[in-house]
């Protein structure tokens, strides 16, 4: 087997672990990269596996960098919440055998390109978990539009719009009121940041479709993506968010699932923890 080793070197505990787990890795098959900057270029080498510690950001940022040749994550947390890097280092070195039998299985989930039009060009980014149009310094109400296949969908006011893929639905877009969309679905949710209005709800529609955001005031605007890339936006720029041609993959190995991972790291699907009833006297 070929693996990438790739992570997040200034999180405490990456670079340890990454090198304990080395000459395990060695004595299966061939580490290929091993990349703790996360800063080599990826879109000429192949692999089997991408191991990658740290947190979910350091699998956001890896998706990144593999672009449009992507290989399967094995996801190991050293981070705060660990939602796709769902292994302990400890699981991590358990699970070898498995790795190396190939007793696993690999999901594939929707990513998608934001292309940026301006007066000056046009860039294009990949990303997986969402593009967030939303307000900045002087944290002025944006006026903004939304425009499904190029029919209008929504023009309000508020702080901002966040469009993401079923991966990233269960982040800002969570925390912002918007739905849990089954991670393997094909869809996008739209969810407006504190939109002014009694009337704008989330929205789920379809991967297939062509999503475009245009401003009108937008002093202050920002486009992030994934959480990790900035850019400042003004009425002259045109966002359009669509299903990239690739597909993020992730590696499951058993006894780790979706529905275990909202259980246990969002608390979702759990029963409230009523406090004990006392035993009743007993009539005399």
């Amino acid at each position: 087997m070929r693996f990438f080793v790739l992570g997040n070197a200034r999180k405490a505990g990456v670079r340890e672990e990454a090198e304990r787990l080395l000459p395990r890795l060695k004595a299966i098959g061939d580490v290929v990269v091993f990349d703790l900057e996360q800063t080599a270029d990826l879109g000429c080498v192949t692999a089997d596996i991408a191991l990658v510690y740290g947190g979910d950001g350091a699998i956001l940022r890896a998706a990144r960098q593999m672009a449009y040749c992507q290989v399967p994550v094995l996801g190991i947390n050293l981070g705060k919440l660990g939602f796709l890097a769902d292994l302990s280092p400890e699981e991590v070195h358990r699970c070898l055998p498995l790795i190396e039998s190939r007793n696993y299985r690999t999901t594939s989930h929707l990513m998608f390109e934001c292309v940026v039009d301006c007066s000056g060009g046009t860039e294009t980014y990949l990303g997986l978990n969402e593009a967030v149009v939303h307000t900045g310094p002087p944290f002025h109400m944006l006026d903004f539009e939304l425009r499904i296949d190029g029919v209008p969908v929504l023009h309000c006011g508020g702080d901002g719009l966040i469009i993401s893929t079923p991966v990233g639905s269960t982040a800002h877009s969570l925390a912002a009121g918007g739905p849990i969309v089954g991670q393997e679905m094909q869809a996008f949710a739209i969810t407006p940041l504190s939109p002014h209005s009694l009337t704008s709800r989330p929205l789920v529609d379809s991967a297939e479709k062509v999503y475009t955001i245009s401003l009108g005031q937008s002093d202050g605007a920002w486009l992030v993506i994934d959480g990790q890339v900035q850019l400042p936006l003004t009425p002259e720029h045109k966002v359009t968010v669509r299903r990239a041609p690739v597909a993020f993959q992730l590696v499951k190995v058993p006894g780790h699932g979706y529905f275990r991972t909202l259980r246990e790291k969002l608390g979702w699907g759990t029963a409230p923890r009523y406090r004990p009833e006392a035993d009743e006297p007993e009539n005399t």
